[in-house]
Order: C-alpha cells, then structure tokens, then sequence
C-alpha cells in the first residue's frame, strides 16, 4: 500500500491531468516537450524506449524459469546459462517474426498471453486462499509483518515497486487513437487504478500464504508458491499446468510489448532523428519491420550482456535492475513536467486534481522523490551476488550508456536536419 499512495496515486493524479490538459499522442514525450523543450522531450521517450531492451530480456528468463515446471526433469537446468540464453532467443525469435507479419497473426500471441495471464492471477489467488483456508498461511500476516522494512534488502525491493506500479502514462501514446481522449484516458485510469492495486495485493498475499517470505525469489518466485501449495494440498499437477500458463504469459507480454514499443519511436518523435531505414514499412504486410528487427537484434545483445560474468540468477537481477533504472528516468520528466505545467490554464475540458494545483504539486512532488529514491536503490547490486562491483557496472554503465547515445542521437539528428534545410 505505501507503493500505491507514493508512486501509483501520484503518477495516475499527474498522468489523469496531463493527458486531460494536452491529449495529442505522443503523452510524456509531449508534456515533457512543452515544459522544458525538444531535447527534455526526446530523453524522456528515448528512455522509455530503451527501458524495454533490458526488460524483454528479463521476461524471456522469467518465462525460461517457469518452464523448468512443466515437466521436473528439466529442473536441472536451472543453472544452465546455455538453457536461458537459447530459451531467450527462441522466444524473442517467435515474437518478432509473428509481429513482422502482422498484427492479424501476432494477436494470437497476445491473445494467447492475455488469458494465461487472467487463468494465472485467479488461479494462484485460489490457491493462496485455500492453501490458507487448509493449512495456514506459510507466512504470518500480522500488522508486524505488514509493516515495511528498513534493512537495505527491503529498501532496495522498493525500486521493484515503484516500477511495478508504473503503467498509467502508456494509453497517453495513443492519444490520437482513441476516441474524445480528453476525457476517455481519465475515466479509464480511474477504473483501472483501484483493479491493478487489488490485483497486486491478492496476488502478493497468495504468494506469502504458500511460501515463507525468505523463499520467494524473484526469478521462480510464482512458480515456487504454485508448487508448494499444490504440494501443501495434494493436488501436485497444478504446477506444470501453472508453469504452461506463466510461460505463455511471458511470451504473450514479449509479442505485445515488441509490437507496442515498436512505434513509440513515431509517436514521441524520435525517428526524426534516426536513420530514415528505421522507419520503413514491410512491402507486404506494412508493419515496422526494421523497427522490429533493430529491437530484436539490441535485445539479443542484453541477453549477452547480462549473462556475461554471472550466473543465471545473477544476469536476471542485472538484467531487472537496469530496467527498473532506465524505465524510472522518464517519470522524472513527468512528475517535473506536471508541476512546472500546472500554472498554465488547463482549457475549458480540462479535468484538474481534487484541490487543483496545490495538490496536484504536492503529489507530484511525491512521485519526484520517490522515483529518485527508487533510481537510487535499482542501482545497489542484490546481497547475494558474487560480483557485486561487475553489477553494478553492468546496471549503471548500460544505463549511462543508453542516455549518451541518445544525446549523441539527438545532435546527429539535428546536425542532419540542420544540413538538409540549408541545401539549396
């Protein structure tokens, strides 16, 4: 709930007004754009672009991880780096060839991944209540234990939420799209916000009530409660059929978000600034394909880097630490951008916070340290990791990295145009 009343209710408050005051698609980018200029507006998208080069990576693990369960015999390649980086490369491979052929093939992907997803949460919800109901909760849920921690291990768990519970800001990029915008996207964060955090919370529950807190880990953590509590109840089958389910959840969000990120480029400007290839349509099915195909190749190169010098649980920590970083970098645009563009009049239409400006900056202003806090803690490497200086590297060279080439991009870009406009 903390993560909910610091990062949730503050982004979906800035997110709600925003989008009411400036509906054109292209959401952040724009907001970021009006308040302090192109170059802000282009970092802002850049990041949120980048942010999921790591994290297709990290989901292909997490869904390697949960295949293990189908069948035990494969539990013994939970080590295996081999295993996870091919398992990678063939689900990326899958995602990208059914999106380059078109959104008509690559919706049974989605599809497909959208009701494991749905059969997933209401089933590990059920087994959490009757694993409850049966044999008691694995872990004691007291008001101690639903008090937040202080150690360095639970404060660093905090940038996971914070990341988690970010999301209300992507139906601004379909701005454009959607139908009377200006008030479509507020009504619908509306309805949506108070359904994510109850999702979240049954599902964190259900978790506890069939594995100890001290077990959970965050690459088999939903795989590991499924299985203890089909254990705890006899009913043993129950994890291969969950491990089938969450595989195909994760490649189903893989294809989703591969052919969602592939156009933010367009939408939030940037292809102004890269190479006119990248924007090319394919000849027979009209979808981005070198758009497709560079996210794909960049993609295969995390995968590579992640794993480099590590083991399997060392590479998806890495790999999820450095999309918590670059994912958080934008909010920090939006929640400045709210503030500074609360003193513009917001229109006739314009939908305004409860308690309007001074509200909407102190919310803001909370959503700003928090993300800060939570950019801060995503750096530290996990207490278990072997090579905790190498992590770092990894989790903060990358990051570093992505946000000089995007500078680079820009001033390349704008070198370009400048060039071309004065051509006679």
């Amino acid at each position: 709930m903390v993560g909910v009343l610091v990062m949730f209710l503050p982004l979906a408050a800035c997110v709600v007004e925003l989008s009411s005051r400036y509906p054109d698609e292209g959401g952040l980018y724009v907001w970021s754009t009006r308040a302090f200029g192109p170059f802000a507006g282009f970092l802002t998208g850049w990041t949120y672009w980048c942010s999921n080069l790591p994290y297709f990576p990290g989901v292909l693990y997490f869904a390697a991880g949960n295949a293990l369960y189908v069948h035990g015999g494969l539990k013994g390649l939970s080590s295996s780096s081999a295993y996870f980086i091919g398992f990678s490369l063939f689900g990326l491979a899958l995602a990208t060839v059914v999106n380059v052929v078109g959104l008509e093939v690559g919706k049974w992907l989605n599809n497909i991944g959208a009701i494991s997803r749905w059969a997933a949460t209401l089933g590990l919800i059920g087994l959490g209540i009757t694993a409850t109901l049966t044999h008691g909760a694995a872990t004691p849920i007291t008001p101690a234990s639903l008090v937040p921690g202080l150690s360095l291990r639970d404060l660093v768990f905090f940038s996971a939420i914070a990341f988690a519970l970010t999301g209300p800001e992507a139906a601004s990029f379909m701005g454009d799209e959607v139908q009377d915008a200006r008030r479509t996207i507020p009504r619908g964060l509306l309805i949506a916000a108070p359904m994510i955090a109850a999702i979240y919370v049954l599902g964190t529950l259900s978790v506890m009530a069939a594995l100890p807190a001290a077990e959970v880990t965050g690459l088999q953590g939903v795989m590991q409660a499924v299985d203890r509590a089909g254990v705890r109840l006899g009913i043993e089958w129950v994890a291969p059929l969950g491990a089938a389910l969450l595989t195909l959840t994760a490649l189903g969000s893989v294809g989703a978000w591969l052919e969602a990120v592939a156009r933010i480029p367009f939408v939030a400007g940037l292809d102004k600034h890269l190479p006119a290839a990248f924007g090319r349509l394919h000849p027979r099915w009209g979808t981005p394909v070198n758009a497709l195909l560079t996210q794909a190749a960049l993609t295969v190169v995390f995968v590579v880097m992640g794993q480099a010098g590590t083991s399997v649980r060392g590479a998806y920590e890495v790999l999820v630490s450095m999309t918590f970083l670059v994912t958080l970098i934008p909010f920090l645009f939006v929640f400045s951008a709210a503030i500074k563009l609360s003193f513009e009049p917001p229109g006739p239409d314009g939908w305004r916070v409860p308690g309007r400006r001074p509200v909407l900056i102190a919310l803001a202003s909370i959503g700003l340290l928090t993300t800060l806090a939570s950019i801060f803690l995503s750096a530290i490497p996990a207490s278990d990791e072997p090579n905790k200086p190498l992590a770092m590297l990894k989790v903060v060279g990358g990051t570093l990295a992505l946000v000089a080439a995007g500078a680079l991009t820009y001033v390349a870009g704008r070198r370009h145009a400048a060039s071309n406009a004065t051509r006679p």
